[in-house]
């Protein structure tokens, strides 16, 4: 008895020890991978002994800690731009890919039963098209009962990826959009109304009758919003799914995307969803403390290795083993320790 005591108090000993042992990493920024980046720093804490600490506030702020340092990586869904990765002295990676969908509150209309085409969905947020009978509406939506009930357009107030997602896919099916809005974290909306994070759109979306938005897809399949099926490139009417984000994901050209941003919107494929994106990391490449930049590494190496099927369970689209491999290319290139030696 006492040995089987002292036996089982060396345990727990042990377990304590190993847990107090854990090395922390922090990060802040995107919204939209946070939940994979906490399912993944949960396990990666029992089975590589690295404890993330990550806050999700958004990919502007994640940008702007990763600039200042104050945090060990920034994460952003919003490519950074060449010459700020230049000056900032940054090396950016991207993790895993996802969707980006377009919610609606119409009395009557039920999940992917309502049809959009880009043009469309761009003239409703430059406020053009106003009402859900609409004739453009209507004729892409033939049986389908629409009231004459007012649009109201829903978008992110804060700085966010999924707006800089969003407002690059109405640029690239709208012309007036590109010329007169652009795509950024944060622009000027011509119509509607803000809501800050995916639960602010959701919530003003669901208590508006009329209202629309735009959600990633993890977000809207978790709480059982209502989709619309978008028409892609191609012309043919697809609906939000694992199939159609992965055909979209699989047809970017990796090889020529300056820093891993490779182009995912509105891809012309039968098959496509049309607003797909990868979200991304930036980690410094004289990183003031190589040791834990190489945790950061670690942690995302062991992601790659061991967390697809905890991504694709919680509906995101693993990255290619290709791109993997010529991440971790790119971290033996170009992160260096103050010996001046790589740090991975």
């Amino acid at each position: 008895m006492k040995k089987t005591v002292a036996m089982t108090a060396m345990v727990l000993a042990m377990t304590a020890a190993a847990g107090a042992q854990a090395q922390q990493i922090t990060g802040a920024g995107a919204t939209f991978p946070a939940p994979v980046y906490t399912k993944w720093g949960e396990a990666a804490k029992a089975a590589i002994g690295l404890e993330l600490n990550y806050q999700a506030i958004g990919s502007g702020g994640g940008q702007n800690q990763i600039l200042q340092r104050t945090v060990d990586f920034g994460a952003s869904d919003a490519p950074m731009a060449a010459d700020k990765l230049d000056s900032g002295k940054l090396l950016q990676f991207p993790t895993v890919m996802g969707a980006v969908v377009v919610i609606v509150n119409i009395p009557g209309v039920e999940s992917n039963q309502l049809k959009i085409s880009g043009a469309v969905l761009a003239e409703i947020y430059a406020g053009k098209i106003t009402k859900w009978n609409d004739p453009k509406i209507v004729e892409m939506n033939k049986g389908v009962t629409l009231p004459s009930l007012a649009i109201a357009p829903v978008y992110r107030a804060d700085g966010s990826g999924t707006t800089f997602v969003f407002a690059s896919y109405l640029s690239a099916v709208s012309h007036d959009w590109k010329d007169k809005v652009g795509a950024a974290t944060s622009v000027k909306w011509p119509a509607g109304a803000g809501a800050k994070g995916n639960d602010g759109v959701s919530a003003t979306v669901r208590n508006t009758k009329g209202g629309i938005g735009y959600v990633e897809y993890a977000f809207a399949s978790q709480n059982k919003l209502t989709t619309v099926e978008l028409r892609n490139k191609a012309g043919h009417f697809v609906k939000p799914e694992m199939a159609t984000f992965s055909a979209a994901a699989a047809s970017g050209d990796w090889a020529k995307a300056q820093n891993f941003a490779v182009d995912l919107i509105d891809r012309d494929c039968a098959t496509c969803w049309p607003i797909v994106s990868a979200t991304f990391i930036e980690l410094p490449k004289d990183p003031k403390d190589a040791a834990r930049s190489l945790n950061v590494i670690k942690f995302f190496d062991w992601a790659y290795k061991s967390g697809s099927a905890m991504a694709t369970s919680l509906e995101y689209i693993p990255l290619p083993e290709a791109v993997q491999t010529a991440v971790r290319a790119a971290w033996h290139a170009q992160i260096m320790g103050p010996d001046g030696k790589p740090v991975y």
